[in-house]
């Protein structure tokens, strides 16, 4: 046999042997809308308003896992509960990053917010001193100072109730600027630290909104001169004023401590660890400004979720609540978080507050893939970011029947949901809100003392008819909490009332320590 005879014959050999292979099942991307450009993607096709709706329509047309072309970002939108579970829970080790965002995090921030920090040394040294400080037993300690700003906001609902949306945020805004620097907030609108501070988060959860800005899908934009880039321009002024009064506080903190009149807080901690952690005073000064910023909006949205559901389905769960308080609590004092294992109603009432109308209705900060990975047959390439859109995945209907209707009865018996809190407000993986003990307990205390000591329900006009309140009407931003709405506030009893200020009264006194 001719050398070009052996070779003719090994050649079909070969040939023989591979097509006598299985064939494998070739993965694919998730299934979406076509692009409408070939350089933007999908981008021009995010609604500018509520994408969260657009997000949901698309799993609700395409199915859990949604593929979106961002410019040169492949997005990956999710849809369900279990399909988040299994992507960024349980293959967090490759989907714990974060995508780029060029307007909040490198513009804005100068790469130092760690909230939206890429996988890395500084993101892991960002999240240990974080959930270091603000996990389950380190939040626990927190409790006193809730429960006195919680006294305070109760008198407060009583003496001024239509004021609540301002009452709601102040217990928030103190709660995290006590826990944060060691010092109380009396007055949300004149206090200048916390309307900077409002100031830097309006700014923030209205430019990192998916589909916003087009130098996110484009970076090539970056190489524009000033003069064609006025958002680079807005972005840079805010980033200088966030610098000038973070590094501020954390001064004030260090001069207490020189006086010997400083608190515990989370920034004198993280001042005594400087070494220890190896961080530099602005990465110090913007950690602290994660508490501060990220607790607010979430904790006093959440509570003014739970006031609409009051004056919408009030009369539906409202009695069971109270009539549980009544027999475990009694009509004498207000309810500790002691009591709160002895009230699954109203551990229940405030699970669906959390789920009803989620505050961070994108899921928060997206996520992004380090690496290739495939779920049930569709490939999700390295690099993409991924939303996980909570808006869609906590109004699943499959998993929460009639998902519009506000019903505490769906967390009185265990579920077949993944993970610990039988729903999705605090995150996945590695990227679970460090917070979520902290904010947790301000929302629980809260809603049981407020249903201890009031009766809530629709206002009314001066002719006597009940106003009606819209449970669509919420704000078109990153955290999306509730537009103002009419609602009335009335002690239960006269004794509720002697007893809500008696306690704050009391309160006082011990809060007096973090006036210095």
């Amino acid at each position: 046999m001719s050398l070009l005879q052996l070779g003719i014959c090994l050649a079909l050999a070969v040939l023989v042997a591979i097509l006598a292979l299985k064939p494998k099942k070739v993965n694919t991307l998730p299934p979406g809308p076509a692009p409408s450009s070939w350089i933007v993607g999908n981008r021009n096709q995010v609604p500018r308003e509520k994408p969260w709706r657009w997000f949901q329509d698309l799993n609700n047309q395409y199915g859990p896992v949604v593929y979106l072309q961002m410019g040169r970002t492949p997005t990956v939108v999710i849809g369900t509960a279990q399909a988040a579970w299994e992507i960024l829970e349980k293959r967090s080790s490759v989907t714990a990053s974060r995508p780029r965002f060029i307007m909040g995090q490198e513009i804005m921030s100068n790469n130092m917010r760690g909230l939206m920090s890429e996988h890395g040394p500084f993101w892991r040294r960002w999240r240990r001193v974080l959930h270091g400080s603000f996990m389950q037993k380190t939040a626990d300690s927190y409790k006193p100072i809730q429960s006195l700003e919680s006294k305070q906001l109760m008198a407060e609902l009583a003496s001024s109730p239509a004021k609540y949306r301002e009452h709601l945020e102040r217990y928030a805004t103190s709660v995290a600027v006590v826990v944060t620097y060691g010092r109380r907030v009396h007055d949300i609108y004149n206090d200048e630290v916390v309307c900077l501070n409002r100031q830097t988060q309006d700014f923030l959860t209205s430019i990192i909104i998916p589909g916003k800005y087009l130098v996110e899908s484009v970076p090539a934009l970056l190489y524009l001169p000033n003069f064609l880039t006025p958002w680079r321009t807005v972005a840079l002024k805010q980033r200088a004023t966030d610098i000038e009064y973070l590094t501020r506080l954390v001064k004030e903190v260090k001069a207490k401590m020189e006086a010997g009149r400083a608190p515990h807080s989370f920034c004198r901690q993280l001042i005594e660890e400087r070494e220890k952690n190896g961080m530099s005073e602005l990465e110090i000064a913007y950690t602290c400004g994660t508490p501060f910023g990220a607790g607010v909006e979430t904790t006093a949205g959440s509570l003014a979720s739970f006031l609409l559901a009051c004056a919408t389905f009030g009369p539906t769960f409202i009695p069971k609540a109270q009539k549980e308080l009544d027999a475990v609590v009694g009509p004498d004092r207000m309810p500790t978080f002691d009591d709160l294992a002895d009230l699954p109603f109203i551990r229940a009432v405030v699970n669906e507050t959390l789920r009803w109308r989620p505050v961070a209705v994108l899921g928060g900060t997206p996520h992004a893939s380090t690496e290739d990975l495939v779920y049930e047959g569709m490939f999700i390439p390295k690099g993409s970011t991924i939303i996980a859109n909570l808006w869609g995945i906590h109004l699943n209907p499959a998993d929460f029947p009639d998902p519009h209707r506000f019903d505490p009865e769906r967390f009185m018996t265990k579920r077949d949901y993944p993970g610990p809190w039988q729903h999705s407000s605090f995150g996945y993986g590695r990227r679970i809100c460090p917070g979520m003990h902290l904010g947790y307990s301000s929302v629980s205390i809260n809603v049981a003392r407020i249903l201890w000591g009031f009766n809530l329900s629709k206002a009314r006009d001066e002719s006597g008819q009940e106003i009606d309140v819209d449970t669509f009407a919420y704000s078109d931003r990153f955290n999306s909490v509730p537009l103002p709405f009419p609602i009335s506030i009335v002690p239960r009893s006269a004794g509720h009332l002697a007893i809500i200020e008696r306690e704050n009264e009391a309160a006082q006194e011990e809060l007096r320590a973090y006036d210095s």
